[in-house]
């Protein structure tokens, strides 16, 4: 059996391993911290699970990866684990090719649940990414839904509503500032704001920050 851990935070990557060596003694487990060492072991050997964090360095969001992985390796569950809420990230998570989707909060009790339930072919969905799931179904066509952004659009957008810069966010994203303009101009045409404190109100209301 063999695991692959990727989170850029040491800590998080050592306490996955002692979850997994606890319940699976005999598995192999390696880690990286970033999503370029990520798919360099995802393209050289076979994986049972990949367990990957949504936000990684350099620039490149968990949900690409997951878009990777599955190219190379269609029939690799990958678990998200993530600090974010799933009402944020699961449904597109999910709908990028993830097996299921893990806060960091709660892996210390789902994690092994999780891993045996996508092993044997199944999504693990805990209630709050079902509950998740369903609103999304429910109001995705909403007019002004954050559904109707692109993963990288999305991505922009919560940098956007914590107050970044064009430059900064640029910097952080590896791509230049017209590219982030051009984003930031398909979000406002998207989601019908006119400046950056409609889009951060909605971000606020929305509990998107």
């Amino acid at each position: 059996m063999k695991f692959l851990i990727a989170d850029d935070h040491t800590i998080v990557r050592e306490g996955i391993k002692m979850l997994l060596t606890e319940a699976y003694p005999f598995a192999e487990i390696a880690d990286v911290s970033d999503s370029v060492d990520l798919m360099k072991l995802v393209i050289k050997q076979k994986w049972d699970v990949i367990i990957c964090d949504i936000s990684m360095p350099p620039g490149d969001s968990g949900l690409e990866a997951i878009k990777q992985i599955k190219e190379h390796s269609p029939s690799t569950p990958v678990i998200i684990l993530s600090m974010h809420a799933p009402d944020q990230y699961a449904v597109r998570a999910i709908k990028a090719g993830a097996a299921g989707y893990l806060t960091k909060g709660a892996a210390t009790l789902e994690l092994v649940k999780a891993v045996n339930t996508v092993m044997s072919g199944k999504k693990y969905l805990s209630p709050d990414v079902a509950d998740a799931l369903a609103d999304a179904f429910e109001h995705g066509g909403g007019t002004r839904s954050v559904e109707n952004l692109s993963d990288r659009e999305f991505e922009v957008f919560k940098l956007l509503a914590s107050g970044r810069s064009i430059s900064d966010i640029a910097k952080q994203l590896i791509l230049s500032t017209n590219t982030i303009s051009t984003f930031r101009s398909r979000i406002f045409e998207k989601m019908g704001f006119q400046n950056n404190m409609e889009l951060i109100k909605y971000a606020v209301d929305n509990k998107l920050i």
